[in-house]
């Protein structure tokens, strides 16, 4: 499964009511370290697809997600399982830290 796009309208279905533990990737066009990692979550979308679901908001869009799970600075990856965050990490990660938060989260 390719990456997701999370909104303030689909949110409750998409992330808090999902089966599967969440990955959300909080980020803005215009946020250099977001356009960065943006092709490491897309890779590990399709990698840990039937895991994890791995989905991104725009902040600039859907600012109300963004203010209840209190994003201050982007990127910032928010792990959901069962509706509730697991854990949060901020700013540019690579691959192998990624890899092993989905793991830790899974």
């Amino acid at each position: 499964m390719s990456i997701q796009h999370f909104t303030d309208s689909n949110f409750k279905k998409e992330v808090l009511e999902s089966k599967m533990p969440v990955l959300v990737d909080f980020w803005a066009n215009w946020c250099g370290p977001c356009k960065m990692i943006a092709p490491i979550v897309d890779e590990l979308a399709k990698e840990y697809s039937g895991k994890m679901k791995i989905g991104k908001v725009d902040v600039d869009g859907n600012s109300s997600v963004a203010s209840k799970y209190g994003v201050m600075s982007i990127p910032t990856l928010i792990f959901f399982k069962e509706g509730k965050v697991m854990d949060q990490v901020s700013g540019a990660l690579n691959k192998s830290t990624l890899k092993q938060k989905i793991e830790e989260n899974l």
